[in-house]
């Protein structure tokens, strides 16, 4: 496995497996109209480019041996992370594994990555947003340390949800 930093000539892909994993994950969890207007809104192509241009932004795709990518991670520092944490912290945004690779290891691999990158940016915390009812990544985050700090609203369409906030200290 070996991580590949993204450009926005990766946007096709990154659209592929963000809309894929997104609807993975949370199919079933909202109606499916406000679903497919999330997906279409959240990675839209133009969407997508701005984010992957944004110099305090990057994404990472987990490649395997054959060169497929099976997950990929977003992270975020300054005013590109989606609340407003201070200088000294990273959000990862978006840590996704596709379907078939679950179960291997690999969130693991793209939480310590995003743990690495805060190192070398010289942040002392990792914060992130997760769903109150996705109990199996709830359970994967405090395992890594992660404490819940606070909540926000996620809205899709008109479904409204909530993310816990969680975070832990870069060692």
């Amino acid at each position: 496995m070996k991580f590949v930093q993204c450009t926005p000539t990766d946007v096709a892909t990154l659209q592929q497996i963000s809309r894929e994993t997104f609807y993975d994950t949370f199919v079933g969890t909202t109606p499916e109209e406000d679903m497919t207007n999330f997906l279409d809104e959240a990675y839209a192509e133009e969407k997508l480019v701005a984010e992957l241009r944004n110099p305090q932004s990057t994404f990472y795709f987990l490649r395997n041996d054959k060169e497929q990518v099976v997950a990929y991670l977003k992270i975020n520092v300054g005013d590109a992370q989606t609340e407003d944490m201070g200088e000294d912290t990273l959000e990862v945004e978006r840590i996704y594994v596709r379907k078939a690779y679950q179960k291997q290891g690999l969130g693991k691999l793209l939480i310590n990555e995003a743990f690495k990158q805060a190192e070398l940016k010289h942040k002392t915390n990792v914060w992130l947003g997760v769903w109150e009812h996705n109990t199996n990544a709830i359970a994967f985050y405090e395992k890594k340390g992660f404490q819940k700090f606070s909540e926000h609203a996620f809205v899709i369409g008109d479904d409204t949800q909530i993310d816990w906030l969680m975070k832990c200290a870069v060692e």
